[in-house]
């Protein structure tokens, strides 16, 4: 297919009815440090992400994706306050900010925005990029899991950082700043503690990290929060649940959060560390509001 074979340069020029000639693409320099497969995987995956690519793909998320997890939680799962995300502006883009315990977080809260809203929308979910961008198999995974959503790819991070892979992450965050910034519909999941907790506790939470401040001082998007609970990790059990009493799943979406103060301030790494932890306060919130919920106290 052609659009494996992209270079840099052509990248953005394919189909170009279909693209937005305003998408940014790697320099030179910053691709340059993925190795031959990841640049292929980012290539296609990035094109998947594009116009009527990403228009299909969407459909497919939204009917086979959400109907398999549909199938999957429907017995179990609980939502709340989801006139929250009706009630924001659908012509700019929404950034939903969550508590990560499990794989299946972003899953289910995708399922449910494709089923009970019924507004334009084309979900994005940044991912760590050296599963899903590194081996066919992590391919596959985005596809039949994510239908090519998971989306821009870091490298550079993590437990085990690869600092030379850390100038295509450049890339990645100023890509993830432009689909918070522009395009009506964009839908863009992130986990502020940057890595699942595996505390028992579910009302337990790791310390926010300072990017999530940063992308929302650099695109000013809308920003909704919300907790998450009930979710296992291990996909048959998960699964079996849904009929043989497992966890009730919750999803409580919050208010969006009004972040003008943090506007006005200085860019700065004191600046992204207060807007951090003020939204990860927010995902708090709407967590003792589960605890009072699941201990009956109102």
């Amino acid at each position: 297919m052609d659009h494996i074979s992209l270079d840099h340069a052509s990248l953005m020029r394919v189909s170009g009815r279909d693209v937005n000639q305003n998408v940014i693409a790697p320099s030179v320099e910053e691709i340059a440090v993925l190795s031959p497969f990841e640049r292929f995987a980012f290539r296609f995956t990035h094109r998947m992400n594009l116009g009527r690519w990403k228009r299909f793909w969407t459909w497919c998320q939204s009917v086979f994706g959400a109907g398999w997890i549909h199938i999957s939680t429907y017995n179990l799962m609980r939502v709340y306050g989801l006139e929250n995300i009706d009630a924001v502006d659908h012509a700019r883009p929404l950034l939903l900010v969550a508590n990560h315990r499990s794989f299946f977080d972003m899953y289910v809260v995708s399922t449910t925005l494709s089923r009970k809203t019924r507004w334009r929308k084309q979900l994005f979910f940044p991912v760590r990029g050296r599963f899903f961008y590194q081996s066919p198999v992590g391919m596959f995974l985005n596809l039949v899991m994510g239908w090519w959503s998971m989306y821009p790819p870091f490298f550079g991070g993590g437990d085990k950082p690869i600092p030379e892979k850390r100038e295509f992450d450049k890339y990645s965050f100023r890509r993830l700043t432009q689909l918070c910034r522009e395009g009506a519909g964009n839908v863009i999941g992130f986990h502020p503690e940057g890595t699942r907790n595996q505390n028992a506790d579910p009302y337990s939470y790791l310390r926010p990290q300072p990017g999530v401040g940063k992308l929302i001082k650099d695109a000013n998007p809308q920003v909704v929060p919300i907790f998450i609970a009930g979710l296992g990790n291990k996909l048959a059990k998960q699964v079996l649940g849904n009929w043989f009493g497992g966890d009730k799943i919750r999803i409580h979406f919050g208010r969006q959060i009004d972040l003008s103060e943090f506007m006005t301030k200085k860019d700065h790494a004191r600046t992204y560390k207060e807007i951090a932890e003020f939204v990860m306060s927010k995902i708090v919130e709407l967590g003792e509001e589960d605890r009072q919920s699941v201990l009956g106290v109102r």
